[in-house]
């Protein structure tokens, strides 16, 4: 049996996050869930240690984070954030919001060569 130390408040705020994402966020998700992209399997609001990721691939521990104007405001958060997260072994990929809604294909183009894969996305 796997013991478990999940921060309540942290996952009220992860499914807060799910329920409330931004017009990126779901434009991403929308080519991201089900394994649309190339078969690769993504989770969205994860929680890892005490942090909770955008969209993350477990399988090639991947991290991909949307970022808007207000990141530009909490560098050295972003910066703690991703140290703790590649110490856990995982790649950190940042977007700018405006990225992925106006050029949604390179970006998805971007995802799949972090994962190892030079497939056009479908």
């Amino acid at each position: 049996m796997r013991h478990s130390t999940r921060n309540p408040a942290l996952q009220e705020n992860a499914k807060n996050l799910k329920q409330n994402m931004t017009l990126a966020e779901q434009r991403l998700w929308y080519h991201l869930r089900g394994k649309r992209l190339n078969g690769i399997k993504f989770r969205r609001q994860q929680t890892i240690g005490s942090y909770i990721a955008d969209f993350v691939s477990m399988e090639y521990k991947l991290i991909i984070e949307l970022d808007g104007g207000q990141h530009a405001e909490q560098i050295a958060y972003d910066n703690a954030r991703t140290e703790f997260l590649n110490n856990q072994g995982y790649r950190v990929v940042r977007f700018w919001n405006n990225e992925v809604l106006q050029n949604t294909k390179a970006v998805l183009e971007q995802i799949l060569k972090y994962c190892g894969s030079d497939c056009p996305p479908p």
